[in-house]
């Protein structure tokens, strides 16, 4: 199994089984990376520049390993392990229900930044045993007990009170 540089286990043996396409791609076929970071990288931008700054690996069955700056980033807010849906509360201090997981680990200037989302429970899990991604789960008791918490707020925020209602509520409770 993939390890961090700590040596903590990441949950998976390869990390792009869990990949998708390139962050750095975009709708046209562009690489964004040597568009937007062009020091970052002169001979890899000067071969992008050349070729229009098309994407060398995005094919219909591309490698993504073959490029040196591959990123993805999970976008859908659940837990890729148990399937916990985030619920964030606006300006709300609470920790959130779900983390990023990192399944490559820089170690190099080529090694690829691979991001999904784990619960802190599944996250916890992963990190502190043999506990693997790929495991069918379903959420921590104390998961769904959180995020229905949430949900409860949730729904109280929404109640409307009219300021006339409140204004009698106020009136009522002086004594």
């Amino acid at each position: 199994m993939e390890k961090t540089p700590s040596g903590t286990a990441v949950g998976v043996d390869d990390p792009y089984e869990h990949a998708g396409v390139c962050d750095h791609l975009t709708g046209e076929g562009r690489c964004r990376y040597a568009f937007e970071k062009p020091t970052a990288d002169p001979a890899f931008t000067s071969e992008r520049r050349a070729d229009d700054y098309q994407c060398p690996i995005a094919e219909e069955n591309p490698d993504w390993q073959d490029c040196p700056h591959y990123r993805f980033t999970k976008r859908n807010r659940e837990c890729e392990r148990c399937g916990l849906e985030e619920r964030r509360m606006a300006h709300d201090p609470d920790r959130p229900l779900l983390e990023e997981h990192h399944l490559s680990y820089p170690a190099s200037p080529t090694t690829h930044e691979i991001t999904i989302f784990l619960c802190r429970w599944c996250h916890s899990k992963v990190h502190k045993s043999w506990a693997r991604i790929t495991d069918d789960v379903r959420p921590d008791p104390e998961a769904l007990a959180e995020k229905e918490a949430r949900r409860s707020r949730e729904q109280a925020e929404l109640e409307f009170e009219t300021a006339a209602d409140r204004f009698r509520n106020a009136e009522a409770d002086d004594p």
